[in-house]
């Protein structure tokens, strides 16, 4: 059960964007000037750690939601919205540069993940935004490895095995049952196939 708590306070949905993030860094075969990736990181930080982490203070403070890990559909659903924005501007942003419109694609895809997280609210469903968040990273390195035509089953390997860990862990922990957890970890890898698709063509 520690484990599990651990597992998911360390894996929260809200760190695999900055995770994603700095893989395409460090795996990127073309150059880009150290302070241009600097800037990226810190804007991609502050807009998507540092302030829902704020927000989420906001929220809990204010008794909008009871828990960080937005237990009810009700609580659930304000949070989404917000999310959903902050991913599409973030995702603008660094389509508009081109020097990373793949990793562009990373924050499309999070955001039509919680879109259709957000739908399937309204069905009473509340999906594992846990094993949504892994399984939309993986899907974002198997595309970005097929883009620049590198070798990355050894990171995609670890993922997919750190998503079947997670989604356990949200299963021990009564947090989900294991319909939502599918399902999550379905629409995360979907949806960044879908924004790649549309990218390509």
């Amino acid at each position: 059960m520690k484990l599990s708590k651990f597992i998911s306070y360390f894996f929260h949905p809200i760190n695999f964007s900055i995770i994603g993030s700095v893989l395409f860094f460090l795996l990127l075969p073309k150059h880009i000037f150290k302070s241009q990736e600097h800037l990226m990181l810190i804007v991609i930080f502050l807009g998507t750690y540092a302030f829902p982490l704020l927000l989420l203070f906001l929220l809990k403070k204010f008794g909008m939601i009871g828990s960080h890990h937005m237990v009810t559909i009700e609580e659930r659903k304000f949070p989404t919205l917000l999310f959903i924005s902050i991913s599409y501007i973030i995702g603008n942003w660094l389509y508009k540069s081109s020097l990373v419109d793949i990793l562009a694609m990373l924050y499309f895809g999070y955001g039509l993940t919680l879109i259709l997280a957000y739908i399937f609210l309204y069905f009473k469903i509340k999906i594992s935004l846990h094993t949504a968040a892994v399984s939309s990273l993986i899907g974002f390195l198997i595309y970005f490895s097929h883009f620049y035509k590198i070798n990355l089953i050894v990171f995609i390997s670890l993922f997919f095995a750190l998503g079947g860990l997670i989604g356990y862990s949200r299963l021990v922990l009564n947090a989900h049952s294991l319909k939502e957890v599918f399902i999550g970890y379905v629409i995360g890898i979907l949806s960044q196939f879908i924004v790649y698709g549309i990218y390509i063509m």
